[in-house]
This record gives C-alpha cells, structure tokens and sequence, in this order.
C-alpha cells in the first residue's frame, strides 16, 4: 500500500509540476508576444512617417515641374502670340503697298495706252507717206515696187557672184605661187582625206578533188569523218552536189588553210578516219604556224626591219592568210612599207621609222582575240605591248584617223596605205556595185542647171562634164567643177579619189555649097 501510495502521491506531485509549469509558460509567451507586438508598432510608425516624409517631397518635386513645364508652354504661347502679332502687321503693310502698287499700274497702263495710241496714230501718218512715196517712184521711174526690187536683187546676185569666183580664183592663184614653198604642209593635209573602204572578203576556200567517190569517204560513215574535220579544225565542211569540188567555209582564213592542207594529205594519203584526221590536223597546225613565223622573219628581213617583238613577227607572218577586201594584207603591209620610206625620204624624213610604221600598220586586223576596237587602235594597243616607240604606235593609231596624229609620220601611214589600196586592181569590187557607183557619179552631175552629157570613165576615177556654152560661161565652169567634186566628196564612198573635168566649148559650123 505504502508503495501505492507514494506512486500516487508522485503523479500527482508530476501533474502539479507539469500544470503550472503550462502557466508559466503561457505567461512568458503573453509577455513576449505583447513586446513583439509593440515593436513592430514602433516600427511601422517609423516606416510611416519616413514614407510620409518622402511622398511629401516628391509631391514638392512634381509640383516644381510642374510649375517649370507650365510657365515654358505660357512662354511659347506669348511668343507664338507676338509673331501672329507682327505677321498680321506685316500682312496688313504688304496689303496696303499692294494697293499702292495696284494704283500705280493702273495709272501707268492708262497713260501707255494714250502713249500707244499716239503711236498709232503716227505710225499710220508715217504709212500713209511711204505708201506716197512709193506711188511717186513708181510713177517717175515706170517699175512697180516688186519689179524693182527683183531687179535689185538679180543685179546683186550677178555682183556676188562674180566677186566671189574673182576672190576663189585668186586665191587659187595665190595657191599656187607658194605652193613650192608649203609643199610638204599642203601634201601631207590634203591628200591624207582619201576615200573610205568598201567592204567584201573571203570566207570560203574551194577544195578541188579528183573524183566525187572522195565525197564519200570525206564523210564518212554516218559522217564521223566529216564531223571530226569540223571538230578539229573549226571549219563548216560543205559537201554538196558541185562537181569535183569541197567548199571550207570559215571566217577564220588560217583556219581554212590548215583545213585545207589537212584534207590535201589524207586524201592523198587514202587513210581518213577520226584517230589520222586528229593526226594530221595536229601535225599541218604546227606546220602552218611555223611558216608564219618564218614569213614573218622573211618579210622582216626583206624589208630591212630589224628588233622587231616574235610576237610582232607572227602577227607580220599571219598577215599572209588574210585579206582586205580582196587584197593580200601582207602584200599590201609591204607595199604600204616601201611607199611610206620613198615619200619620207622625199620629205627628209626618217625612211626606216616610216616603213617599220607602214608594214605594222594593219596589225590589228590579225590578232587570235578579236576585241571590240577599231582595227587601227586595236595595232596601236598591240604595238604600244611590244615597246614600238610612241611615233610607232601614234602612226599605227592614226592612220583612220582614230586618234590625232602627232608626228609627220602619222599622215604618210595614212597617205600611203590609201595609195596602196586605191591603185587599180588592188582591190575586188562587185560588178553591181562598181556600176552603181559609176551611174551614180553620172547621175549626181546630170542634176546641176546647163549640164548636157556627163561620162564617167577610168574605172569611176575621173568624171567628163559637157556643159552647154550658151547656158553657163567660162567663170561658171570653175565653179560648177568644184560645186560636183564637193557633193561627191560629202555624198558618196570611193576608193582613191575622182577628178572632175568641165567641158564647155562654143562651135561654128558652116556648109559650103
């Protein structure tokens, strides 16, 4: 029991203690939270009043801008105010000049006007007086107005014209009193204006076979031969019905050579197939190119042209497969050398410089690449590559007048590559066209007043003019002669140059019976 008891006794005492230590507990937490509480009141007045204190001054700062923003828009106000101010006074100014003006204009036009009708008025007296005058004239002299005045007008144009035949021929008088003293300026000005080209050239080349069975093995089976010879060489092969012959057609005329001495070996040789046409086109190729350069070097040396580019030679060399219209290029570069060395000796000019300048010349007709420029700058260009000297190269450039000329030897280039394609026969010219232009010459001077018979004749180089003696006279004849030479120069395209010659001649014829 006593152990019981004291169990009991000790729980009891256990749930005392535990009880009010509960109180205690729940006391300090009251107090402690009370404190917690006061704090955070202390705190949250403290944030008041900084909060307070800051929208008030942010509240003194918008207000400020505010302020400032306010009193700039009432300045711009009163100064959009003063200028609306002074544009009305200036309106009101320039209105009142405009008035002003307006009558001033209205006063002035008043007073042309009365100073216009004045005019009139004299104007119709003055007519009036004329018309008089005139009557009385033509009462005293027995000639209207319009008679006299066409016969003023004949009378001045027959004094016209003959001061101005005595003023031509004495300047052509003059011409030629001095004309030994200014020989070589007149020369190289005057006859350097030669005639412009006409254009034909060859661009196919005839390949004549012993047999028309050639025809068939030329093509080839399924025409593999023949299209082989075209891959290789770059020529158009025409095999069609024309007896005993091949046409090579090409632009290119060393093309069309090396064609040709291809087609000349393997038809000789019996063997055409692709493999030997490859061959053999390779093998003519380096052969052809080898006789260019050697021409080259042989014209060179005949010419007695030395340190010439071997580039410069080949392209002398390649002048022997081109044509100008109609003419060899390399023969007419060579005669264009020998021409150009006999006048600049006749000059007292450098005879070597003048002839390496006239076999260079046409150089730019025979360039692989073919640019868009005339052939004479297009020489100029390539001679200036090489280091031909400035002289050169201007005579080169000069001679179609592409660029100016600077040097004397510019204009005996010119000179003389006219002659050498002037003469006769030195080039081909189409039957049609050749009689064309011999009409047409007929014809341009069949167009002049008292002109009877015209005939042209030395193949067009020279034109007969009969006049009819009792239509035009001896001073009208020089003029006639020189008014044709003027429009066929301006009119018409012609190798070299035309003499015109003026026929008048007065016959008596009598019978005796």
């Amino acid at each position: 029991m006593d152990i019981i008891t004291i169990v009991i006794t000790a729980l009891i005492a256990l749930s005392v203690g535990v009880a009010i230590s509960l109180i205690v507990q729940r006391s300090m937490a009251h107090t402690r939270a009370k404190a917690i509480v006061d704090e955070a009141r202390i705190q949250a007045e403290s944030i008041k009043k900084d909060k307070i204190r800051e929208g008030e001054k942010e509240a003194e700062k918008l207000t400020s801008e505010a302020e400032k923003t306010a009193n700039q828009k009432m300045q711009k106000v009163q100064a959009a105010e003063s200028r609306a101010k002074q544009r009305e006074l200036q309106l009101n100014q320039q209105q009142s000049e405009n008035q002003r003006t307006k009558n001033e204009n209205e006063a002035t036009r008043a007073h042309l006007d009365a100073q216009l009708a004045i005019c009139e008025e004299k104007k119709a007296e003055l007519d009036k007086l004329h018309r008089t005058a005139i009557d009385t004239l033509e009462h005293i002299s027995g000639l209207s107005s319009e008679d006299a005045k066409e016969k003023l007008v004949e009378s001045l144009k027959d004094e016209a014209k003959t001061a101005a035949q005595s003023y031509i021929n004495e300047i052509m008088d003059e011409a030629k009193l001095t004309a030994n003293k200014e020989a070589k300026r007149i020369v190289i000005q005057t006859i350097q204006r030669v005639a412009t080209e006409t254009a034909i050239e060859n661009s196919v080349t005839v390949f004549h076979i012993d047999s028309d069975e050639i025809k068939g093995r030329i093509i080839g089976r399924e025409g593999r031969n023949i299209r082989a010879l075209e891959a290789h060489t770059g020529i158009e092969i025409i095999v069609d019905d024309t007896p005993e012959a091949i046409v090579l057609s090409g632009f290119d005329p060393v093309r069309r050579e090396i064609a040709r001495l291809a087609l000349h070996q393997l038809v000789a040789d019996g063997r055409i197939h692709p493999a030997r046409i490859e061959e053999v086109v390779a093998k003519v190729r380096k052969q052809v190119e080898e006789e260019i350069i050697e021409t080259g070097k042989r014209t060179a040396i005949d010419l007695g042209i030395h340190g010439l580019n071997p580039e410069l030679i080949r392209l002398v060399g390649k002048m022997k497969y081109r044509s100008s219209y109609g003419q060899n290029l390399l023969q007419h570069a060579r005669e264009t050398a020998n021409l150009c060395a006999v006048m600049a000796s006749e000059l007292g000019l450098n005879p070597k410089k003048a002839r390496r300048a006239g076999l260079l010349h046409d150089i730019g007709k025979v360039p692989d690449e073919e640019p868009e420029l005339p052939h004479a700058l297009l020489g100029m260009k390539l001679a200036e590559k090489y280091k031909e000297k400035p002289d050169i190269c201007n005579a080169i450039g000069a001679h179609h007048d592409e660029v100016e000329p600077t040097t004397l030897l510019a204009p005996i280039v010119q000179i003389c590559d006219a002659i050498s394609g002037a003469r006769p026969g030195a080039r081909r010219e189409i039957v049609e066209a050749y009689l064309k232009r011999l009409n047409d010459l007929e014809q341009l001077a069949l167009s002049y007043p008292g002109v009877i018979k015209t005939y042209a004749i030395q193949a067009g180089r020279e034109l007969r003019v009969i006049v009819g003696a009792d239509k035009i006279d001896d001073a009208e004849t020089e003029k006639l002669s020189a008014e044709i030479a003027k429009k066929i120069q301006d009119e018409m395209t012609y190798p070299g140059q035309v003499k015109i010659t003026v026929i008048r001649e007065t016959r008596a014829v009598a019978f005796a019976k």
